[in-house]
């Protein structure tokens, strides 16, 4: 990945963090410490690796994503924004009744989800379904879930993981977003679930383990897993909760809170810093 794509991706990560705070802060509500750590990792997908048309979202040979940790809305949809599925100023009623973006994925009135999710566990076993359909109709697209670490505690994710191997679903992509903290706190005190890499070996899945904050390391990892034959791939990527803001990061009670007037204001003051430093380089560069 060239130096200038990781900016592009980098720039567009720190504008869907804005977009994602100030959804979430308008509506007093949302998860947004999952969501800002996966933002990378939604960023590389939806702008360098899925074979996806905005203006087809229904076209049967598109890539498809599942979003398993399905609260973490507040990172897709700002990325579905971006993306070009709908209007950015769609997102001003993110979880209001008079919009259609509700605070967890729903595929049936937001336009680019692919799959309704929220129930922990689910998305992923829905994500082997398509990679299995994908497989019995001849077609040529890949399937790409994103879960939680705090949700590997669910046993249906192993069950989809040992039929995934089954069928050799090398279709099939799962991102486990390590951040390493739930909702009660860090993962490794609620119910360890480490190692992670040597369970997935177990289950017969390939293995990938990479830094889910670096663009270029998220592509050659994605990479990797399409590469990958006879066997699905698991990427798990090591995150910060709360990336981006200084007080969030690290923090499992911003797993589930929305930021008040003051917290809004110190956090869009930092995000906002990150996005003008991203785009004051970019002009240095053009000039220099």
């Amino acid at each position: 990945m060239t130096q200038d794509k990781q900016h592009e991706l980098a720039v567009t990560a720190a504008r869907a963090r804005i977009l994602g705070m100030e959804a979430v802060h308008r509506c007093a509500s949302g998860h947004i410490g999952g969501s800002l750590s996966a933002m990378d990792i939604l960023t590389v997908l939806y702008f360098d690796v899925m074979r996806i048309d905005p203006e087809k979202p229904d076209d049967p040979d598109r890539d498809r994503f599942v979003l398993s940790k399905g609260h973490c809305t507040p990172g897709l949809y700002p990325i579905l924004a971006l993306r070009g599925y709908f209007e950015e100023k769609e997102l001003e009623l993110f979880r209001n009744v008079c919009g259609s973006l509700s605070g967890h994925a729903e595929m049936r009135h937001v336009r680019g989800v692919d799959m309704s999710t929220g129930s922990l566990g689910q998305g992923i076993s829905a994500a082997v379904g398509m990679a299995l359909a994908g497989k019995i109709d001849g077609k040529g697209y890949r399937v790409y879930a994103l879960l939680g670490d705090g949700e590997l505690e669910e046993g249906q994710v192993w069950e989809a993981a040992m039929s995934a191997a089954k069928y050799k679903l090398d279709n099939l992509c799962a991102v486990v977003d390590v951040n390493g903290l739930q909702i009660d706190g860090p993962t490794a005190e609620v119910m360890p679930s480490e190692p992670l890499d040597e369970k997935f070996r177990a289950f017969r899945w390939n293995v990938v383990k990479t830094d889910g904050h670096d663009y270029a390391a998220l592509g050659e990892a994605f990479s990797e897993a399409a590469a990958h034959e006879g066997r699905p791939t698991v990427v798990l990527a090591r995150t910060v909760k709360g990336k981006g803001v200084s007080f969030m990061e690290n923090d499992p009670g911003w797993h589930g809170k929305a930021p008040d007037d003051e917290q809004f204001q110190k956090a869009y003051a930092e995000l906002s810093a990150t996005l003008e430093g991203l785009l004051s380089k970019k002009e240095a560069k053009r000039h220099g």
